[in-house]
């Protein structure tokens, strides 16, 4: 309105600026225009209007608003005067830019996603998030074979100048030269992000803060004009106009302030060869439709003026003809930031972007995948419907083949489901072509091969391959791709379970469905097809079954199960040692079971097995829930030895998102603290899933061992937590240099619980001190059960860390038989006490001290008690280099009185694994007990039997 009202103000001004004889003039020409389905002012009234106000309100009453405007350019140029209709035309152009802003940010700024509620739109604002882009220059002579495709296409381009990574704001960026592109075809394969693109394009543009070198920029999407026969430039304008009216045209007259922006330029699907002589120079010219278009690539019209080309890689060889001069931008996805702030940008609370971002970071294929937006879009879609039905995604089901699925029909949304048959035969033929790359570690495609397999459907085949341009030049067809190398592994998985209706059409090669070759040659040598067969397993899950057949409309047979599961139980009895019980060591085998997510069939191939033993091995969050799956239908599982393994919580290699610069118009300023420091604040300890899973009511287990894996405090608080809750866990063996004191009074808290039935404590290289001696006192006076304690390599438990457990160790309820302080840098003044408690502890029958300095002296004091007949020990350990003359022959003299009694060097050696040493508590480059100065060597690599300078009596 107020738009209006400063219209009629500016007719008015013309209309007082005009001599009277002039006004009489306006009048008469004005009584004789004929407004078509309009009303026109009457003759009365306009001898009633003798003053301008009086003649500007009849106009105002009578006529639109535009209607007024051109009726009075009109008759200001019949009357010569030129100034009054140059001054009211300029209102006009300046009204029409504020209506049409107006009208972009009503058309763009709100979308409609798939998934939203009813009558829910999105911000564009609030939603999008910036893209990696790379921008390359066509040659001057425009040669095709420069024309990048996707995938890293144009960031791999060995020829010309080199790329540059550009925003969407920055797309026509200068050049180093000054030289700014006046045409850019902004390239990506399907879910890549264009069409959001463009929506932030013209929002941003309208906002002020990108793109202000143009007045306009009309956005045209080809496919809603892609049906359209014959049309001019203006035509194509007014479709993007408010009203659908045409803009005034002057607009037009300033070419270079105006921006055309195609959108799925792919979506036009005809050829762009037309003769030079057909090719219009007039905006307003009716012409068909390929001609007017490529008047406007071939700048035969409008030749000043900006163009933007939205396309995936399908339409570039006929682009390339036609444009000249052009610059390529590809967009290659998000980098690790963006993902993040994508993620922070779809859910509604930092909480849920947070649980969300750490289960897809955790996951490093599916992570890996949310390079492409559309794929980070179906995670956070997936797992929003996960967090509605739970408060966590801790026992989320929803497996990579899974969302891959959910991906795979969004991207068949767009086609519908017609023809069943059809889609069922394409991705037949598509899955082979997966497969047959796969074995052939092969990920790119000659058009040839495309076509020999029966595959160019062209509503099909650009949403699962990208095609580039042939380095050889056009002549030789087009080189196709998969979109991801772990989607190109999902279809080769889903080649081996796709139900066959008919035979295969064209050659599909050699290749055979045979399950079990995929299984054994996995096994054997061929590790890089471990993904393809994590997808198998999901596949084949009723899960997967149903929603292929329901959903995408292809169907999958059941018939490789038994297939896969005689393959596991097969696959992890070869590995396992006949002595020992059956184990599974093989981390993947939880992969593949998680990925199926079926319980019974977790039970039927794990049933036979009993330990789970790995090593070296980095535990992501996804590993972990996986493991944790397993564990709890597992019911015979008895013993988990996990040494030199890591529990991360965050994607291993990858910095933190948030330390990378963000757009301030993210709406993340502010509001996106840095994930480490929100990890810290909201996850639990780095072992909460396992000991969640072993706390369910079916476990048995009764030995766990976790060496070497970085334990922390916190660790040993769900430790603590576990042995009070679990009744059958009888051995806990900890080895690392992480848990201290602190963590070491946490694990007393619950071993003194009633319903802690610990039997063996083992806990070495721990940085223990004398601190934490009189809370371990305490629990061998309690403990009930409590039989063997195993301090060896603590350094710093010293002499006064012996004398406080011996306190715990008079005590009449202590049930301890065994006590192990090798290598804790004791001295004889701890033999006294010692001594003491060797008579007054009816049930300790093993006193290991090997690798102590405990000198003659206190060697001494240690037999004079052994000889006692009612000492019930059974075997000391000790190190008798450096003991004088007189130790020797008293320990001689008391192997002859007892000969039950075995002294000797009795310090096990368990070898941590090389990854594992440098969380080792170790400053000098030797392990303790090992010789070398003092008494300690190197670490041996394997371990040791006795020396000879530790002789056995």
């Amino acid at each position: 309105m107020a738009g209006e009202e400063c219209a009629i103000a500016i007719l008015l001004q013309a209309l007082q600026g005009l001599a009277p004889k002039d006004f009489q003039e306006f009048k008469m020409k004005l009584s004789e225009v004929r407004v078509e389905g309009g009303w026109n002012i009457s003759k009365d009234l306009l001898a009633k209007a003798t003053h301008p106000c009086a003649l500007a309100s009849y106009m105002s009453e009578n006529y639109s608003e535009d209607a007024a405007m051109d009726i009075a350019i009109g008759l200001f140029e019949e009357m010569n005067q030129k100034h009054f209709a140059e001054k009211l035309l300029d209102e006009k152009v300046k009204e029409y830019k504020r209506k049409y802003r107006k009208h972009v940010v009503q058309e763009f700024l709100r979308y409609k996603e798939v998934t939203s509620c009813l009558g829910e739109n999105l911000s564009i604002s609030s939603r999008y998030t910036g893209l990696t882009i790379v921008r390359k220059p066509r040659s001057s002579r425009g040669g095709e074979h420069e024309a990048v495709g996707t995938s890293r296409g144009c960031a791999n381009a060995d020829n010309g100048p080199a790329a540059i990574t550009v925003t969407e704001q920055t797309l026509f960026k200068p050049e180093e030269d000054g030289q700014t592109p006046q045409v850019v075809v902004l390239v990506g394969a399907p879910g890549m992000g264009k069409t959001m693109t463009v929506r932030k394009v013209m929002v941003e543009w309208v906002e002020g803060t990108c793109y202000t070198q143009f007045d306009y920029i009309f956005c045209i999407d080809c496919k809603d004009t892609a049906f359209t026969k014959e049309v001019s430039v203006a035509d194509l304008l007014s479709k993007c106009c408010p009203h659908g009216r045409t803009p005034p045209g002057k607009i037009l007259g300033d070419q270079k302030k105006i921006l055309f922006i195609f959108d799925g330029f792919e979506a036009l699907g005809f050829s762009l060869v037309q003769p030079e002589d057909e090719l219009s120079s007039d905006p307003r010219e009716v012409k068909p439709l390929e001609t007017t278009l490529m008047s406007l690539l071939k700048k035969t019209v409008l030749p000043e003026s900006s163009l933007l080309i939205t396309t995936r890689p399908t339409a570039l060889q006929s682009l390339g003809r036609c444009l000249e001069s052009e610059y390529y931008a590809e967009i290659v996805g998000f980098s690790a930031a963006m993902r993040e702030e994508y993620f922070h940008r779809y859910f509604e609370t930092d909480n849920k972007a947070d649980m969300a971002f750490r289960f897809a970071r955790g996951n490093k294929i599916l992570y890996s995948l949310c390079i492409i937006p559309i794929m980070s879009w179906t995670v956070c879609t997936s797992l929003e419907q996960e967090l509605y039905k739970k408060k966590n995604l801790i026992e989320c089901s929803k497996a990579t083949t899974w969302i891959s699925m959910f991906y795979l029909s969004r991207l068949m949304m767009c086609r519908g489901r017609n023809n069943p048959q059809d889609l069922q035969c394409f991705l037949r033929k598509l899955c082979s072509l997966a497969a047959d790359g796969i074995w052939k570690h092969k990920v790119l495609f000659e058009e040839k091969e495309i076509k020999d397999r029966g595959l160019g459907q062209p509503d099909l085949l650009p949403l699962f391959l990208n095609e580039k341009i042939s380095k050889k030049g056009v002549d030789h067809g087009n080189i196709y791709s998969f979109t991801h190398l772990h989607l190109q592994e999902f279809f080769a998985a889903m080649f081996y379970v796709l139900e066959d209706d008919e035979e295969p059409v064209g050659d599909l090669g050699a290749l055979v469905k045979n399950v079990n070759m995929l299984l054994e040659s996995y096994s054997k040598s061929r590790k890089d097809l471990n993904l393809t067969v994590q997808f198998l397993f999901g596949l084949v899950s009723q899960k997967s079954i149903e929603y292929a057949d329901e959903i995408i409309g292809c169907r999958i047979s059941p018939q490789a199960k038994e297939d896969m599961l005689r393959w596991l139980q097969g696959r992890n009895r070869g590995i396992s040692h006949s002595s020992q019980g059956l184990k599974v060591s093989e981390l993947d085998t939880f992969h593949f079971l998680f990925e199926m997510n079926e319980k019974s069939f977790v039970q039927s191939a794990l049933d036979s097995f009993t330990d789970i033993d790995l090593q070296d091995v980095k535990l992501t969050l996804y590993d972990q829930m996986a493991l944790s799956f397993c564990i709890r239908q597992w019911a015979g599982l008895g013993c988990i030895t996990l040494r030199g393994c890591s529990f991360d919580q965050q994607d291993p290699g990858e910095q933190p998102a948030a330390s990378a610069p963000r757009s301030s118009a993210s709406g993340a300023s502010g509001r996106l603290r840095p994930l480490v420091e929100r990890q810290q604040e909201e996850l639990h300890s780095p072992i909460h899933l396992l000991c969640q899973a072993l706390r369910h009511p079916s476990s048995n287990l009764r030995v766990l061992r976790l060496q070497w894996c970085g334990l922390s405090e916190s660790c040993c608080a769900e430790l603590a937590a576990l042995l009070a809750e679990h009744p059958s866990l009888a051995r806990l063996e900890l080895g690392d240099g992480a848990l201290g004191d602190g963590g070491v009074r946490l694990l007393c808290e619950g071993l003194q619980r009633p319903s802690c039935h610990l039997r063996v404590l083992r806990l070495w290289y721990s940085r223990l001190t004398s601190a934490c001696c009189e809370d371990l006192a305490t629990v061998l006076g309690t403990s009930p059960s409590l039989e063997e304690l195993d301090l060896s390599f603590s350094e710093g438990l010293r002499d006064a860390g012996v004398q406080l457990l011996c306190e715990g160790l008079q005590h009449r309820a202590c049930q301890l038989q065994t006590l192990r302080l090798g290598s804790c840098r004791l001295t004889g003044a701890c033999c006294r006490a010692l001594a003491a408690r060797l008579v007054e502890s009816p049930r300790l029958t093993c006193l290991d001290l090997s690798d102590n300095e405990l000198g003659a002296e206190g060697v001494l004091q240690l037999c004079q008690q052994l000889r006692h007949p009612t000492c019930p020990l059974k075997a000391l350990g000790l190190s008798t280099s450096g003991l004088n003359e007189e130790a020797l022959q008293e320990l001689a003299a008391l192997r002859e009185l007892k000969p039950h009694l075995k002294i000797g060097y009795l310090l096990e050696q368990d070898t941590p694994q090389s990854a594992a040493m440098a969380r080792l508590p170790f400053h000098r480059g030797v392990v303790p007990g090992v010789g070398g100065p003092g008494g300690r060597k190197a670490l041996p690599s394997s371990t040791r039997a006795p020396c000879n300078n530790r002789s056995h009596f």
